[in-house]
């Protein structure tokens, strides 16, 4: 199968650089696999699309404000990404501009936190060991910035609208956008009509936003990212399955570790953490993942691949074209897409 096969025209202008201002407001596009049925909603209908006995997991990772804008002691700008912790204060970053910094580079950022380079890694990253006094996350909110997508060219004004509602565990390095359109109301409505909410953590890494550089699929390497769930999530997933209901996972990141422990165990949840790579494209076996709410992902990209897997190739470029000619937003600040489980072999 080729990435070709995963391109459609999208029109710049619908590429959402902004919020709305109310988190639920935006579009529903609801998708019944292996069909051209389309159902044009707006967000608070996910709640009508849910049944008791459903459960829906979503992802709690919490994105660090992590670009930071730094000097040299020559006055050079220096500006450093944070991508992954290796070890207390020692962490693997992006730099630009990347030639400026070599090995015992020292960069700081105020009077709060001095980087000296450690190491020049094999993608042209750098590792770097900080020192500061107090607490380095504290002192990260102080001075970061939020690591937007790069197709997102307006400041954000208020960080925490890049953060779930429900975000809790430090490490992202992008936020799980399928969750932005929650808000504490909407979970409440969905526990009402019976069904469990429980949460899954995986940190987003910036591999996200990385094109797929190859022609067949099957050359494509995913990156890494870390993934972690607990007892009670296992238990409850497990429940649900036994008891008929629908898995719905919230985002790809949620997918990705619910198949990730799924295609382990054979469709059973364990309480575990680790590293997942896992590429989910057309003719993957589901394990555990019956309905996805996600948003609309960018022309060529694995994400887009992954959806397709659930709903069919045909089904999904027939609702992004639709989608494109209804002028849906894209992307991280945009609409979302809710691909149906199949209810007919419920209890």
């Amino acid at each position: 199968m080729r990435v070709e096969d995963f391109d459609f025209e999208l029109p710049e202008q619908l590429i959402a650089q902004t919020p709305l201002l109310d988190r639920t407001a935006s579009r529903l596009l609801v998708v019944t696999p292996n069909t051209t049925e389309l159902q044009h909603e707006k967000f608070p209908a996910i709640i009508d699309e849910l049944e008791a006995g459903d459960c829906l997991v979503l992802n709690d990772t919490r994105v660090l404000p992590a670009r930071l804008m730094g000097e040299k002691d020559t006055g050079a700008h220096i500006e450093v990404l944070l991508l992954k912790q290796h070890e207390t204060d020692v962490w693997e970053t992006l730099v630009k501009p990347a030639k400026r910094v070599k090995v015992g580079t020292v960069v700081t950022f105020g009077n709060l936190l001095t980087a000296t380079c450690t190491e020049i890694l094999a993608h042209g990253g750098r590792k770097f060991k900080f020192s500061y006094d107090g607490i380095f996350y504290e002192i990260l909110d102080q001075l970061g910035e939020m690591p937007l997508p790069p197709y997102i060219r307006e400041k954000l004004d208020d960080q925490d609208r890049y953060q779930t509602v429900f975000a809790r565990e430090r490490g992202s390095a992008a936020a799980p956008t399928a969750g932005l359109h929650f808000t504490d109301e909407i979970l409440d409505a969905i526990r009402a009509k019976g069904v469990a909410i429980t949460f899954i953590t995986l940190h987003v890494g910036l591999g996200t936003f990385r094109p797929v550089s190859v022609d067949s699929i099957d050359d494509h390497e995913m990156h890494s990212e870390f993934y972690s769930m607990s007892e009670e999530t296992a238990a409850l997933i497990n429940q649900t399955k036994a008891n008929g209901g629908k898995v719905i996972a919230v985002g790809t990141t949620s997918t990705r570790t619910l198949e990730t422990i799924g295609a382990k165990y054979d469709g059973e949840m364990r309480a575990e953490q680790g590293w997942t790579s896992i590429f989910i494209y057309p003719g993957y076996k589901w394990t555990v993942v019956d309905g996805l709410l996600t948003n609309f992902h960018l022309p060529k990209s694995t994400l887009v691949m992954l959806v397709s897997s659930l709903a069919s190739k045909e089904t999904i470029m027939h609702a992004y074209e639709t989608a494109v000619q209804q002028q849906y937003r894209f992307f991280s600040f945009g609409d979302a897409m809710f691909i149906r489980p199949n209810r007919k072999d419920t209890k």
